[in-house]
């Protein structure tokens, strides 16, 4: 099992000192990678928590690309109907290759309706965009110069330089559709479940993914931990290692400042993860 750690790209901890020495301290202690989170448009009645204060995700990695050597870099999710096909799909292939590959794109549709109202994005059509892009961004990187002729997007050929290695993509969801997104582009799977709920998703995926000839699809989860209890903690973490998670994002919620960030990193890492 891998861990990683989710580091505040929102609220009064998103400061370039905060979420820099965040960062490095995430690669000091041997997490596999660190996570941000994607919102571009927060309503007033939202702002509880950030005060509406978001970076945005790829900008955030962009940076912590040249702070960082070795970690690896995601988002958790990427709202893909948020942004242009194309143009997501350049951003991305920038920062995979700026960073040395270490680019991981958890994607997902979104929530929010009044942040699509915002953007000027059909709701509705979250769904087909997600499905949409995915279908770009795949093709981008698989072709240097190809036209690509879609549903919802078509281009004529061009260059698309520069073309690294494409990142592993995990599908966010739980619904029928991002099941099908997990059959058609996953490299892993990101859902919101509980360890009870997610041990027969797990299954029925997997036997899916199995019919296909695909046996390494990652298994993601995100999750607080009880930290001033280790065994309850340690109690969590085989849960899910149980239901047949091979990744976990550690969220450790709002914490003050880097300081509790190190500290709380730092006691998952030595107690609960590798005791």
């Amino acid at each position: 099992m891998k861990f990683a750690v989710a580091i505040r790209n929102m609220g009064a901890q998103s400061t370039m000192p905060t979420i820099k020495a965040c960062a490095l301290a995430a690669e000091r202690l041997g997490y596999d990678a660190l996570f941000v989170s994607d919102h571009l448009c927060i309503p007033p009645d939202q702002t509880e928590g950030s005060g509406g204060r978001y970076l945005d995700v790829l900008a955030t990695l962009a940076f912590l690309a040249g702070t960082t050597a070795r970690i690896r870099l995601g988002i958790s999710v990427l709202v893909l109907p948020y942004r242009p096909a194309v143009y997501t799909a350049k951003l991305v292939a920038t920062i995979q290759e700026l960073s040395g590959e270490r680019m991981i794109l958890g994607v997902g549709s979104g929530w929010m309706g009044a942040e699509f109202e915002a953007l000027g994005v059909d709701f509705k059509r979250r769904g087909a965009i997600t499905t949409e892009t995915l279908r770009v961004i795949r093709h981008l990187f698989a072709h240097e110069a190809e036209p690509y002729h879609g549903k919802l997007v078509s281009f004529p050929s061009f260059v698309f330089k520069p073309r690294p290695k494409c990142p592993p993509i995990w599908i966010g969801g739980n619904g029928p559709a991002a099941i099908a997104r997990v059959m058609e582009f996953g490299d892993g799977w990101h859902p919101m479940l509980r360890a009870g709920e997610l041990k027969p998703a797990v299954e029925r995926v997997k036997r899916e993914t199995a019919a296909r000839g695909r046996t390494d699809l990652e298994i993601v989860v995100r999750s607080g931990f009880p930290l001033d209890d280790p065994v309850r903690a340690r109690e969590r973490l085989d849960g899910y290692k149980n239901a047949g998670a091979s990744y976990v994002i550690l969220d450790l919620g709002r914490y003050a400042d880097a300081d509790q960030f190190m500290r709380e990193a730092e006691s998952f890492m030595a107690r609960v993860a590798r005791p």
